[in-house]
């Protein structure tokens, strides 16, 4: 009896996940976090959502027709992209802001690098950057008319203030916080940032389905910890206490969410590592010294930019062979 044999590349074995049910979970993790973004805000963080998710969704769909490839709306990806780079903006924003960042997200973050899968950059990230140095004053307008926190949100976030009082000693002071706010999430922010108690909660979600590891969002958010720690200690007076550092900013739903995206960070355990020990160092830096008061989208994709290079050289030995001779002779 004749038998067939197929011969096939690895992976051989599949542990049941794809790209729909990845990219689906990971929107369903963002979730609490944005459903809170809604009760803060309002309609406007509800229009922002709509607007810039729509635009990614039609700017795939183009992308797809254009090159005559199959249509990959609806398997996530770019509801991810867009919802991601929504919950990175003020509510205030304006429509077309959101319109132009949600199909520049796709269009230049991921189509022109070949679709999913080969873009090296995070394409929410390349979006919200785009849109920062291009529209500075749309993307920090924190003011809100609508929400849980109309008119009881001043024009600045913590980190602005602590930014300015640093920069500027004479126009401010370092904020009043209070920790529990923080943590639970009533406060000024782009509208999926605010709560890092809900962003965790997602995570671990993640993290459970084992979509996401926690090596990344540890050295990340570990290094932040430790270098506003030793800057805070050096000078309370002029620094900002390490746990507002924290509980503030993009550093949770960057850490978490953004720099774990499994098509631009690290192979490997040890490249993860230092992965994300080189966001924390670069947002810390930029936190501290640089002119924006907010480092975590720069230092994502900046050490995005770094990852075929971790890659190459924290790639692990080949099982059974040798390591090389350290001494010549």
């Amino acid at each position: 009896m004749s038998r067939t044999f197929f011969i096939t590349s690895s992976p051989h074995v599949n542990d049941g996940d794809s790209i729909f049910r990845i990219m689906w979970s990971v929107v369903g993790a963002l979730l609490p976090a944005t459903l809170w973004g809604f009760y803060l805000f309002g309609m406007p963080a509800v229009r922002v959502t709509l607007f810039t998710v729509a635009a990614a969704v039609l700017a795939e769909a183009a992308a797809n027709k254009m090159r005559g490839r199959a249509d990959t709306t609806l398997d996530g990806s770019a509801v991810l992209t867009g919802l991601l780079l929504a919950l990175n903006l003020p509510p205030s924003a304006p429509w077309w802001l959101c319109v132009f960042g949600g199909a520049a997200a796709i269009l230049l973050g991921k189509q022109v690098f070949g679709g999913l899968g080969h873009n090296p950059f995070n394409p929410a990230l390349v979006a919200r950057v785009l849109l920062l140095v291009s529209f500075p004053a749309f993307m920090t307008d924190w003011a809100v008319d609508a929400g849980y926190l109309a008119d009881a949100v001043s024009s600045a976030t913590v980190l602005g203030e602590a930014k300015t009082f640093l920069m500027t000693p004479a126009l401010g002071a370092l904020p009043d916080v209070d920790y529990l706010d923080l943590f639970i999430g009533f406060r000024a922010g782009c509208i999926g940032e605010v709560s890092p108690l809900l962003l965790l909660a997602g995570a671990a979600y993640l993290y459970w389905r084992r979509i996401i590891t926690i090596d990344i969002p540890l050295a990340f958010i570990a290094t932040v910890f430790v270098i506003t720690t030793a800057a805070w200690g050096f000078a309370p007076e002029k620094y900002l206490n390490p746990m507002a550092h924290l509980m503030t900013g993009g550093l949770m739903i960057g850490a978490l969410f953004m720099a774990t995206d499994m098509v631009t960070s690290p192979l490997n355990t040890k490249g993860r590592w230092i992965f994300g020990l080189g966001c924390g160092l670069l947002t810390a830096v930029i936190r501290l010294w640089g002119g924006y008061p907010e480092g975590v989208s720069f230092s994502i994709l900046l050490m995005n930019a770094c990852v075929p290079l971790i890659d190459r050289y924290t790639k692990p030995r080949k099982f059974g062979l040798a390591a090389p001779a350290k001494g010549g002779g």
